[in-house]
């Protein structure tokens, strides 16, 4: 496949993000169909402002081509070497769990959920978000919080018995726009930084979860997918048009 570009606007936070070609971005979330839709370029992300004093999650993004991850602050060894921009074209982002001033203690996109490892400060730009999206799969339903006040909330579909969707601390990775908004992953998809527990892979991917739109919302409220959660198209178009990469998603039983 061709290298892709990054378009940056000012203060170096990328603008708009060409994604890898159909079957290699909506193909690498177990989402709910084994279908192979196309995608284009996606709408510019929207990205968190920097603060010297951030309130919310604090988000880690890669100033280098590439980021090591280590088991120990100070020099512990390389466990995870991660490229940036990563598979879908997006810059490499963490979110951050503990702060030693020149180490950060972060989030990863890897197998086993929940992994976490050390970064050098250095190598990295912090900025903050105050969004945060809450997933109550008992109940069938999401909440998108900014601060301390819930600014939206609607129905989803989750993962069937033979392939759930896991509990846990995740974070957006990428936002993809799929070229027919009416299909089957909706008008956006947001990749997460967890992996399904039954799929090691799916439709060429690495059996990644993800939270995306749906051409079916009377799955909404079920159990329909392959692992990702389903909210509406108008749902997911209001979180692509605010949340951040590195927006914190937790997902609970």
């Amino acid at each position: 496949m061709d290298p892709m570009r990054r378009s940056l606007i000012p203060g170096g936070t990328v603008g708009r993000l060409p994604f890898l070609a159909a079957v290699a971005v909506l193909a690498a979330v177990p989402a709910c169909s084994s279908a192979e839709p196309r995608e284009e370029t996606p709408e510019a992300t929207v990205r968190a402002e920097e603060s010297t004093e951030p309130e919310g999650a604090r988000i880690a993004t890669a100033l280098t081509d590439e980021i090591e991850v280590r088991s120990e602050p100070g020099g512990g060894e390389v466990v995870h070497t991660l490229a940036s921009p990563n598979d879908f074209g997006a810059d490499r982002a963490f979110l951050v769990q503990e702060d030693r001033g020149a180490w950060l203690e972060v989030l990863l996109p890897v197998r086993p959920n929940g992994s976490t490892g050390w970064i050098e400060a250095d190598d990295v730009a912090i900025t903050v978000t105050a969004y945060r999206v809450v997933v109550d799969m008992a109940e069938f339903s999401f909440t998108v919080t900014e601060g301390e006040e819930e600014v939206l909330s609607g129905p989803i579909g989750i993962g069937t018995g033979d392939n759930p969707t896991p509990p846990g601390e995740y974070y957006v990775t990428e936002l993809l726009r799929p070229s027919d908004p009416d299909g089957e992953y909706g008008a956006f998809a947001f990749g997460l930084s967890g992996h399904s527990d039954t799929l090691e892979s799916f439709a060429g991917g690495p059996g990644q979860l993800g939270l995306h739109g749906t051409d079916d919302e009377a799955g909404l409220g079920g159990e329909v997918s392959h692992g990702c959660v389903r909210v509406s198209n108008d749902d997911v178009t209001w979180m692509a048009e605010r949340l951040p990469i590195g927006t914190p998603v937790e997902i609970n039983d």
